[in-house]
């Protein structure tokens, strides 16, 4: 419940690491710039409005932690940190970054998400050493191409934006392990998702995607990938060429067929195709050492053929089947033959009065076997 820092902790000239985190305080004393060997300043949830001009002068400044505040700009000086490693602007009102971010050469960890951010300055595509980019949660319609030099990168967090496209460039980061870009509004994956050697996980959920690219079969070591909820309607059979995978969902697609090169991928223990358009599966499956299948909602036509007809009391044009009209039981059925809930009978009649009279005392049970011994202690 600390509601301010005193002016007078500029004094405290040997403070290397200062976190102020989850108190009520608006802001950061003018002399705090002063505090020249801090290291590590986290000023995470604190409803800070803004930063000190001079924030700059935090020279030795490794880690910058300023996750969920009220933050709208960031001053320039901000660029002349050059030792820092980690900047963490996550959860803040940024509706812009300033080109002088490219300045932070030994940046390796930059958090942008859950801002307003339109869009991203071509000189972030200077940060040689980051390794974890993540702009989540953001309005971005598209990435710079010059985010390919990006070249040290291993994890990129692109989720729950508004693009279209990824650049080419991408197909630079040789080093990548995780791509993340569901809730956007892919309509294509570039050719060159093949080349990144590295990833081992590629989350494509919810996007417009309505095929995958050839190229995506040259991904060695890929573990998990997700196109959930797109617009797949056939998958390419280089998809056999995911010799590491493991882990493979296409829900919620267009899919008629699965290829049978699937089968190739031979580590691949979960596979979901729900809520497609699938009429068969291929016999090569069978070679797969599966755990999991989903296989519901895949049904493209009823289970039941209507036909019109004439009702010949009223004339009335109706629908029938071959399950209409369904006959109730007879009276005298054993009790020892298994039941078949409301198809118990369809060719027997009874009176509606015995039928009424068995629909109360009627006792629903399934038999086996091999538990006739047990019929009495177990017919509940």
């Amino acid at each position: 419940d600390i509601p301010e820092i005193p002016e007078s902790i500029s004094f405290c000239r040997a403070l290397q690491v200062a976190d102020f985190s989850g108190n009520p305080l608006t802001r950061l004393p003018e002399s705090f710039p002063e505090l020249q060997n801090l290291t590590c300043l986290s000023v995470n949830d604190i409803s800070l409005q803004a930063l000190p001009e001079n924030i700059g002068n935090l020279y030795n400044l490794a880690s910058l932690e300023l996750r969920e505040n009220l933050l709208t700009y960031l001053p320039e000086s901000l660029a002349q940190l050059q030792r820092l490693e980690e900047l963490d602007l996550g959860n803040n009102e940024l509706y812009n970054l300033p080109e002088t971010i490219g300045a932070l050469f030994n940046l390796k960890d930059l958090w942008l998400d859950g801002n307003q951010l339109a869009e991203i300055p071509q000189e972030v595509g200077n940060l040689k050493n980051l390794l974890c980019l993540d702009v989540s949660e953001n309005k971005l319609e598209c990435l710079p191409e010059e985010i390919s030099g990006l070249t040290s990168l291993t994890d990129l967090l692109v989720s729950q934006n508004l693009l279209q496209i990824l650049p080419d460039g991408i197909g630079k980061y040789k080093r990548l392990s995780i791509l993340k870009v569901d809730q956007n509004k892919l309509i294509q994956l570039t050719d060159s998702i093949g080349d990144c050697e590295s990833l081992t996980e590629l989350v494509l959920t919810e996007n417009q995607l309505q095929s995958l690219p050839k190229s995506i079969g040259k991904l060695k070591k890929l573990n998990n990938l997700n196109a959930d909820r797109n617009k797949l309607t056939s998958l390419p059979k280089e998809i056999g060429g995911c010799c590491s995978l493991n882990v493979f969902s296409v829900r919620d697609n267009r899919l008629s067929r699965i290829p049978s090169e699937i089968s190739q991928a031979t580590e691949l223990h979960v596979l979901d195709v729900a809520g497609n358009r699938l009429t068969y599966l291929p016999l090569s499956l069978t070679t797969l050492k599966l755990k999991a299948l989903w296989l519901s909602d895949n049904q493209s036509q009823p289970l039941l053929t209507f036909q019109t007809d004439t009702d010949p009391e009223t004339g009335e044009k109706i629908l029938t089947c071959v399950l209409l009209p369904q006959m109730p039981s007879e009276p005298g059925c054993q009790d020892n033959l298994p039941r078949c809930g409301a198809l118990e009978s369809l060719v027997n009649e009874v009176s509606d009065e015995t039928w009424n009279e068995r629909a109360v005392n009627r006792v629903s049970a399934i038999r086996f076997l091999e538990d006739e011994k047990d019929e009495e202690d177990n017919e509940m």
